[in-house]
């Protein structure tokens, strides 16, 4: 029986933008400000987020492997595909069958896929894996 996939994923529709109010000037996180300073315009948050169209997609996270990162369960994170994966940076990749969201470390004689949480150990990625690196988290949309 297969195992669920830890992502959730999810194709953007470009093609019907859904535009909401947007506050340019910002909203203090400090003292309150007049009402009168949040005249907005309308935004569409596909075409902030989103780089690369052909090449985007979204994934609910699942799990608390990356909390460090500021990734957390049900977060929806912007995927590019059109990167190319590196040190440092944080991947969507399919590992010997299974995806994972995890911060690509390369060393010197090894690549590791590494987690933000410390309950979660690194995987050392060897030539008897089969690794895809899907894409590069851009952006993570969380709730509160």
């Amino acid at each position: 029986m297969p195992m669920k996939s830890p992502l959730t994923f999810f194709k953007p529709d470009f093609e019907n933008p859904t535009t909401l109010l947007y506050f340019e000037g910002g909203i203090k996180a400090g003292f309150p400000s007049p009402a009168a300073d949040f005249e907005g315009t309308q935004i569409s948050l596909d075409k902030v987020l989103v780089r690369n169209f052909e090449a985007t997609f979204y994934a609910k996270a699942d799990g608390t492997s990356m909390i460090g990162a500021g990734i957390d369960d049900g977060d929806i994170m912007v995927i590019d595909r059109s990167l190319e994966p590196s040190d440092g940076k944080i991947a969507v990749c399919h590992i010997d069958g299974e995806f994972t969201v995890k911060r690509i470390k390369v060393k010197k004689d090894s690549l590791y896929l590494m987690p933000e949480n410390k309950t979660f150990q690194p995987i050392r990625v060897t030539d008897d894996n089969k690794l895809v690196v899907w894409g590069i988290v851009t952006y993570v949309i969380k709730a509160v």
